[in-house]
């Protein structure tokens, strides 16, 4: 029947009962993107289906991943040519005319099942899920600036009912196997060596949905429900994302609220809310982000980092959580401190951790069991990485490597931690400053994506390939930077928090403040950062940079500090904190907020990044605009500060700046290189 066919992207096999197997293995990839070419390659196949009628169909995949999603590359072609609308609805046609076999279909999900391959699994009778940690199934497009367009909005509401539906869309965040199973969303679970043989079950053998779960889902998507949960949907999502900023998630809620019981209307709906979403800057924004998240992770290349086992020095609240966060990924961890008393409160952080991602006891006991207190610092023999995260004082710092370099073996690497100081003032007392370099991370850890990979003049760039592989291999994005002061994201930050602090003493409330930046787009205010941060840690970083930076640092800080009002972690600080929450005070009804507020908060952000990009602090315009997103959230949408600067236009951005010094002073003046193309020109 299918003998003697052949495919690029599919590979396709007739099982005992006549049942077909379908193995998506996309050629030249080493993953399953959604091309065209694979889609007409399932729709020839389908149509050969529809004639020869096997018994049932089971699809899967011959990758890691059951598939990724569409084929973004495609995806940003078919926008500049104006053809996504085309594109979108050939898809759509693909998937429904899977939908609508007479047999049995079954899709057998494993590894990554998200956006357009949850699309195609949606579009079959049944789905199976292996039951394992790396199995994720998710419709994630609106991190995209769209909403699902192969049927997605169309399909999964009717299936898992829409409050579930909706919340799983509007996040755009995947669920584990066992989560599917509870929504729905699955029928089966297998253990992940039997996946193929439990779909071949189902296939000879096809489940009924439960009953409570089909009278769910129609009663979620009457008409009546809809136009009232609608509403309240939009809501709570406008509670959450500026609808001005972010219209995706808006979108597919008028798309759920209009659609109506035929699969024909709603596929139509869907396909022209995408459309008109794929030409925004937001997606155009949002979309070049993912590319350069992809290209973060692809830095090293193909060099192996050969690290197994990490020891960390300094067991405080970076040291301590990034030991957790190695630990946690995998890796053998020693931590090590003056005395265990300064150890044991990570250790306890640690497990708070690891019972939070890791959810069932075997997993928690083996992270356990790679993290341990190491006082003497005897196992810094046997590690392939030491990372010291103590106070920020060189001479310190200096001192704790001359024990680490003398005990480490010659093939390890020495990392730093440090926020601020410059690496050359670091480096000039090592033996073999060619593999010391920095590893900055961020604060929260567990949160925050990115590292800064920090280099200086004696780095050996194989040391630096190493430690960018390393980075990817605990699940951070990492971006090589220069060691100057500051590196870059908290050389671009410090102005902004500064100016805010300057701000804040001047009498404008820190709500007024905070509001300004979360308009402009920003995830956190400057005057909540800053407790979140810690002001001893912005105090200590202020008084590295503020030379540097030619910045005075405001009153205020200091005073906070020595009162031991630190911020979040003491309770007090620029706010009084309860439950891990700001207790922001209220600001009068009839205060209004300077107009250019939200200008002195942000310019000196892209004042400092074009000085950053002049001074090739990184090596280019999109690596900047990545560290600074993944680093500090800055406003996603917007797509980083040097495209801020594209999109609103460099000369009239600088005339601004110009105008804010003549006002209010010299730290406002316009640094060198606002004249630079690279301004100018989008990528």
């Amino acid at each position: 029947m299918f003998e003697g066919l052949r495919f690029q992207h599919w590979q396709t096999a007739l099982q005992d009962g006549g049942v077909l197997m379908l193995s998506m293995d996309r050629s030249g990839s080493k993953v399953n993107a959604l091309s065209r070419a694979l889609l007409q390659e399932l729709d020839a196949i389908l149509e050969r289906v529809e004639i020869e009628k096997p018994s049932a169909v089971v699809i899967h995949s011959a990758k890691k991943d059951f598939a990724v999603g569409a084929d973004l590359n495609e995806f940003v072609q078919y926008e500049r040519e104006g053809s996504v609308r085309a594109a979108i609805e050939y898809g759509q046609r693909v998937f429904e005319r899977l939908a609508c076999l007479p047999m049995p279909t079954v899709a057998a999900l494993h590894g990554a099942c998200m956006g357009g391959g949850t699309e195609l699994a949606l579009a079959c009778a049944m789905r199976v899920a292996a039951e394992d940690s790396e199995t994720k199934i998710g419709l994630p497009e609106v991190q995209l600036g769209i909403h699902p367009g192969w049927g997605g909005s169309a399909r999964l509401p009717r299936l898992i009912g829409a409050p579930k539906a909706l919340a799983m869309m509007l996040t755009g965040k995947p669920v584990l196997a066992r989560s599917a199973l509870e929504s729905g969303l699955i029928d089966r679970l297998a253990a992940p060596g039997a996946l193929v043989e439990t779909a071949l079950a189902c296939a000879r053998s096809p489940i009924s949905r439960r009953l409570d779960q089909r009278a769910l889902a129609w009663v979620t998507n009457t008409w009546p429900v809809r136009q009232v949960l609608a509403p309240i949907v939009r809501r709570q999502t406008a509670a959450k994302v500026n609808p001005k900023h972010y219209p995706a998630p808006f979108a597919l809620i008028e798309v759920w609220r209009r659609g109506g019981g035929d699969i024909v209307q709603r596929l139509k709906l869907e396909a022209r809310s995408v459309e008109r979403l794929a030409s925004t800057a937001t997606a155009h924004n949002l979309i070049r982000l993912f590319f350069l998240r992809e290209r973060l992770r692809g830095l090293a290349g193909d060099v192996a980092h050969g690290i197994r086992h990490v020891h960390v020095a300094g067991a405080g609240v970076m040291g301590g959580d990034i030991a957790a966060w190695c630990a946690l990924r995998g890796f053998e961890v020693s931590l090590q401190d003056r005395e265990l008393k300064y150890v044991q409160p990570a250790i306890e952080r640690a497990q708070k951790l690891f019972e939070k991602k890791l959810k069932t006891s075997e997993r928690i006991v083996a992270a356990q069991s790679r993290l341990g207190p190491d006082v003497d610092g005897a196992q810094v023999k046997n590690s392939q990485l030491a990372i010291e995260a103590i106070f920020e004082d060189a001479a310190a710092k200096e001192t704790l490597y001359a024990q680490l370099e003398s005990a480490l073996p010659k093939d390890a690497l020495l990392a730093t931690n440090t926020s601020s100081i410059p690496l050359y003032q670091l480096r000039h007392a090592l033996k073999h400053p060619q593999r010391f370099l920095g590893l900055h991370f961020f604060n929260p850890v567990a949160q925050m994506p990115l590292v800064e990979v920090v280099r200086h003049d004696q780095l050996d760039p194989l040391i630096e390939k190493r430690a960018l592989a390393f980075v990817k291999a605990i699940g951070k994005l990492p971006v090589p930077v220069q060691g100057t002061p500051g590196f870059l994201v908290n050389r671009i930050l410090m102005p902004y928090l500064l100016e805010a602090v300057r701000l804040y003493t001047d009498g404008i409330p820190g709500p007024a403040l905070d509001r300004a930046a979360k308009d402009f787009g920003m995830p956190m205010g400057p005057i909540e950062l800053a407790d979140t941060v810690g002001l001893d840690v912005a105090l200590s970083v202020g008084r590295e940079l503020a030379p540097f930076l030619a910045l005075e640092l405001p009153a205020g800080i200091d005073a906070k500090v020595q009162a031991g009002k630190r911020g979040k972690k003491d309770g007090e600080g620029f706010y009084v904190w309860k439950d891990g929450k700001p207790q922001k005070p209220e600001v009068p009804r009839d205060y209004r907020a300077p107009e250019d507020l939200q200008s002195r908060l942000i310019l000196p952000m892209l004042n400092e990044a074009v000085a950053c990009l002049a001074e090739r602090v990184v090596d280019d315009a999109d690596l900047l605009d990545a560290g600074v997103v993944f680093g500090t959230g800055f406003a996603p949408f917007r797509g980083g500060p040097i495209q801020y600067i594209r999109s609103e236009g460099a000369d009239k951005l600088r005339a601004q700046l110009e105008g804010l010094a003549a006002r209010y002073g010299e730290r406002f003046k316009p640094k060198a290189g606002w004249n630079s193309e690279a301004l100018r020109t989008s990528p």
